[in-house]
């Protein structure tokens, strides 16, 4: 009797193949995706360990070198930091993307400022912009990048004496007169991803030398691992960067603003900062 003498009978054994066919790709799609994630896994860990032993190679020549007495000012040292940085970020694993959000050309001669969320700044500012940034003190002293840093002549300033912010404003005015670019943070430090009122040294130093305030706003997509919280520690940021899943750290630069449409820093400051607070709601919220 042929399977047709029954009216109501569906062959099953086609449906089970099916289902176990789908069941079997199934396993290999699953198979193949979770190979293609370790291989991807072992490709980053070999090319952040060429990275790093690149970067160590870097740092060490630098850091020789450092020692030959105003090396920074007979030699081009200063680009070979900016060079270091940009290891540095290699190495950290960070996507790095400058976004240019500017309308006019951006001038030659500026005064860099953005928000100082993470402590990626210190690498990731210098390799993107040819700038003299203005450290905290304490940098002077890290072991390594502390020294590396004084040969580029960084400007180092000691934040709670008033004497000392004095010096920083008259040193970076000194070197934009050189006909250099000097890079600081207006929010007076690492402050964390919500823009803090800004102080007003940048401005006063742009309307005494009339060189433009260049603003970039800083945003890392991945705000919870690089933004700076007490009681971390720089080693535990640099595990943070490497470790990230989403390193993308956006740095969008905007048309440089010119003192001359301001009377007074503090009416300076407080547009900028206002500039800034639009940037956040727009970035950030």
């Amino acid at each position: 009797m042929g399977k047709s003498d029954f009216p109501g009978f569906k062959p099953q054994i086609p449906g089970l193949l099916a289902i176990l066919c789908k069941s079997q790709i199934s396993q290999l799609e699953l198979l193949s995706t979770g190979g293609r994630t370790m291989l991807a896994f072992i490709l980053r860990t070999l090319w952040l360990l060429w990275c790093w032993i690149e970067l160590t190679v870097f740092t060490l020549s630098l850091y020789l070198l450092a020692w030959i007495p105003g090396i920074g000012r007979w030699t081009p040292y200063h680009s070979w930091f900016r060079l270091w940085c940009s290891f540095f970020v290699r190495a950290l694993g960070v996507n790095l993307v400058l976004h240019e959000k500017n309308q006019k050309p951006l001038p030659r001669h500026f005064i860099f400022i953005s928000n100082h969320p993470s402590a990626f700044e210190d690498v990731g500012v210098p390799a993107l912009f040819d700038v003299y940034p203005l450290a905290k003190v304490e940098v002077r002293s890290w072991f390594l990048v502390g020294k590396i840093n004084a040969a580029a002549q960084t400007l180092f300033v000691k934040r709670e004496d008033k004497e000392s912010r004095q010096a920083a404003v008259q040193n970076m005015i000194d070197r934009l007169k050189q006909g250099h670019n000097v890079a600081l943070f207006p929010e007076g430090g690492c402050k964390g991803r919500r823009i803090a009122p800004f102080q007003y040294g940048a401005f006063d130093i742009s309307l005494q030398t009339g060189i433009p305030i260049l603003p970039v706003f800083l945003h890392y997509e991945s705000q919870d691992t690089f933004e700076w919280r007490d009681p971390q520690t720089l080693i535990h940021k640099l595990w943070h960067f490497i470790t990230c899943r989403n390193s993308k750290a956006n740095y969008y630069v905007y048309d440089a603003i010119y003192p001359e449409n301001f009377s007074d820093k503090k009416a300076f400051a407080e547009h900028v900062h206002r500039m800034y607070l639009r940037w956040q709601e727009k970035y950030l919220d």
